[in-house]
């Protein structure tokens, strides 16, 4: 009980107070850590930071006596509307943007060599989450057909404890227990109660919170002094139900984080050049208040009842790193995902425009003569566009829209 209040309490000081964004890989962060943020994400073969436990618990053996803090500025901007539709004497068409567009988004991790061969660490991170924020249209209606704003405001944090053991020299294996918290609220869905299976646990009730659970392990090996190989799964976290929302997630308020893998490679093409790939997957098409159809038969927050309607995804993440001199190092990065949303199931995503595919990214890293690293990145996920049918009875098509910005800085003692 005194870890789940601790956590909370971590999360309302740091993540929970500028609220949560819509993040870039579905509602995954595109990377975790600065370093890998300005490589595209491309971090499991890579062993330069404490957080391991977000990417590859392996690596942290690696990785050295070390504390990283980081904030990151994260500007989403989204877009919906409505034309075409008949209801209401067109009442119910328009255009309209979202409102909270700048996000801060904390980072922590810390780790200790015991012994050249075991390491014990912490990495602190948010997962990501959803954000939409519209005002209502002239009429007072908003675009899913209620009254007021309309929006959803997910927030999602994971504090991995982790430990990694070289099994040989160059080769190690790594476990992160993932305890996860998270809290959510929607609003402006008064349109949808009729179709709920508790009315009055579907909208406009504020914000709930649950605590979650799961596992993330992985693997390093250095093939040669060129050449670095990594690999990493993250088991399902089970979380708490949203009590306040059980008349909207699909089973009774459930929504977990899902089962998500990754492999990578690293290799040195010069002393001072290093390229990282990375393939991710992530396999949001298991958690059914996820993955269920916008326009499925059953009630609001029945097993059957309706989702996001997203597909499992995807990740290609490439970076590059130079060591310019003793003191600069430089990076970029390529991040592609899948959208994980279709054409058919646009209406419920208004309020969760995950549609962003493409991703470039820049960073640095100033190293200082007392041996400490000031790092810098920087992203921006290219506009991307998805229109369909309108699945809520109102008629007409329905357009989504989304790109995003963001600008972060850590700073890293070396002990």
């Amino acid at each position: 009980m005194k870890l789940k209040k601790l956590i909370g309490m971590m999360a309302v000081a740091g993540f929970a107070l500028p609220g949560a964004a819509l993040a870039t890989d579905g509602y995954f962060s595109h990377g975790y850590g600065m370093k890998a943020k300005g490589m595209g994400g491309a971090a499991t073969a890579m062993s330069e930071d404490a957080f391991g436990g977000a990417n590859n618990p392996a690596s942290m053996v690696f990785a050295g006596d070390r504390l990283d803090v980081g904030v990151d500025l994260f500007s989403p901007k989204r877009e919906a509307s409505r034309t075409g539709s008949t209801a209401f004497g067109g009442a119910l068409n328009g255009d309209v943007q979202s409102d909270s567009n700048y996000f801060a988004i904390p980072e922590f991790g810390y780790n200790k060599m015991l012994n050249k061969d075991l390491s014990l660490g912490v990495s602190v991170y948010g997962n990501g989450g959803m954000n939409s924020d519209y005002a209502a249209l002239p009429s007072g209606f908003n675009l899913l057909g209620g009254t007021g704003r309309l929006g959803v405001d997910l927030m999602q944090l994971i504090v991995a404890p982790t430990a990694a053991f070289k099994i040989t020299p160059n080769h190690s294996i790594g476990i992160s227990p993932l305890i996860g918290y998270q809290r959510f609220k929607a609003e402006g869905l008064q349109a949808f109660a009729p179709g709920s299976s508790s009315p009055s646990n579907l909208t406009n009730n504020g914000y709930d919170s649950s605590f979650g659970y799961g596992v993330r392990v992985g693997y390093m090996g250095k093939i040669t002094p060129s050449l670095t190989i990594g690999a990493a799964y993250a088991s399902r976290m089970n979380f708490d139900k949203f009590d306040k929302y059980k008349g909207l997630f699909a089973e009774q308020g459930d929504f977990d984080i899902p089962e998500n893998y990754n492999v990578g490679v690293a290799f040195k093409a010069m002393p001072d050049l290093t390229f990282a790939l990375d393939y991710q997957r992530i396999n949001y098409g298991d958690v059914k208040s996820i993955a269920n159809p916008g326009n499925s038969p059953g009630a609001f927050g029945s097993s059957n009842g309706a989702g996001f309607g997203w597909s499992s995804i995807n990740v290609v993440k490439l970076g590059a790193e130079y060591q310019y001199n003793q003191h600069w190092t430089l990076r970029a990065g390529y991040n592609h995902s899948d959208n994980p949303i279709q054409s058919s199931q646009v209406t419920f995503n208004i309020l969760a425009p995950g549609v962003v595919k493409d991703h470039a990214t820049l960073g640095m890293t100033y190293l200082t003569d007392a041996g400490n690293e000031l790092t810098v990145a920087y992203m921006h996920a290219f506009e991307n566009t998805v229109t369909g049918p309108d699945t809520a009875g109102i008629g007409g098509t329905d357009t989504i829209k989304m790109y995003q910005n963001s600008l972060g800085v850590a700073y890293s003692w070396k002990m």
